[in-house]
């Protein structure tokens, strides 16, 4: 019984101090309506941002706040409350930097005068390079800041695939067309690991012999791979299987008619055409071979490929910022270039 007396007690006095403490801040209320009601004249109320933060203090803390308001309506607080929720958010999302980063003049100059150089480029391969140059950003922003041509080129080299075997090599041949209406052959032997070009050589009269003696070259001692895929080509004949059988080289035929099923070889030799060869007059077997071997260089050095995440055959070193200014060097003979960074 003592302790029901003690509790009855307790809480008489807690509801005895709240209702001390409800009635001093109405009071309050009270005071401030009537010391606004006093500045203002002319029966216009004249209320400052003082006052609005009063009253949205207050009805943050008491309850009862809506009852003592008699100057403005209680709707009227609320929408002050809103507001300034508003401009409190837009001051503080100004205080930082919204939005992307911004791209330097700098560099969309340079994203212009590499789409310009290489008009056989597209978003991917310019990405590429900037990365090689130590310049992160979206290849959106590449698109975006690329200069337009009129007449679009043809598609830039893309991959799907994305196995690296690395014990598969491909052998394909094809024709490339001189001046005097000639037809010259041309034999390349690719590694898939790294889309590496291994050998490559031109003749206007293959045969089984001509091609077992390029594979020799192509594999000296010790070096011969596992696997060498290439399609039923009659030009494979009883010499080549031989030398191959006898390197230890165990072969893979396409399907008849199904090209496909040499994706890498036959995706080397589209880049060739459209990078290299149809742009340009061949005369004799030499000056096929000049430019077979520019560009082969070109393609193993400098030029980035999707499915290496955008790094060449050989591997290219980042070169940050710091290096220098980026320089532009010709390739294949200012068909395409490569951009470094040097010191002055």
């Amino acid at each position: 019984m003592f302790t029901s007396l003690l509790l009855t007690l307790f809480a008489s006095l807690r509801s005895w101090f709240r209702t001390r403490a409800a009635l001093q801040i109405e009071i309050l209320a009270v005071r401030h309506q009537l010391a606004v009601l006093k500045r203002s004249q002319r029966g216009r109320l004249r209320l400052t941002s003082a006052d609005r933060v009063f009253w949205i203090w207050l009805s943050r803390f008491w309850r009862n706040w809506r009852s003592a308001l008699l100057i403005v309506k209680p709707e009227t607080v609320i929408a002050w409350h809103r507001k300034g929720f508003r401009l409190y958010w837009t001051w503080k999302s100004r205080r930082g930097a919204p939005g992307r980063p911004t791209v330097t003049r700098e560099v969309r100059e340079l994203i212009r005068k590499m789409s310009t150089a290489n008009p056989l480029w597209g978003a991917p391969r310019i990405h590429g390079e900037l990365l090689k140059l130590g310049i992160e950003l979206s290849q959106s922003t590449v698109a975006k800041n690329m200069v337009r041509q009129r007449n679009p080129p043809s598609q830039t080299w893309r991959t799907f695939l994305n196995n690296h075997v690395k014990d598969l090599v491909s052998t394909d041949f094809f024709v490339v067309p001189t001046v005097s209406f000639r037809v010259l052959f041309v034999l390349v032997v690719l590694a898939h690991h790294r889309r590496r070009v291994l050998h490559f050589n031109v003749t206007a009269n293959p045969t089984a012999e001509w091609t077992a003696q390029q594979m020799a070259e192509a594999f000296p001692w010790g070096s011969a791979p596992r696997y060498l895929l290439h399609d039923r080509d009659s030009i494979y004949g009883d010499s080549f299987r031989q030398r191959v059988r006898g390197m230890a080289i165990r072969e893979v035929l396409t399907a008849p008619r199904s090209p496909w099923q040499n994706p890498y070889a036959e995706r080397l030799v589209g880049s060739i055409r459209r990078e290299c060869l149809d742009h340009m007059l061949v005369f004799n077997e030499a000056s096929l071979r000049r430019a077979l071997s520019s560009y082969f260089r070109y393609y193993g050095c400098s030029r980035t490929h999707l499915s290496l995440a955008k790094d060449a055959p050989e591997a290219r070193a980042v070169q940050p910022p710091e290096l220098g200014p980026v320089v532009e060097l010709p390739e294949v003979g200012g068909l395409h270039h490569r951009y470094e960074r040097r010191a002055a």
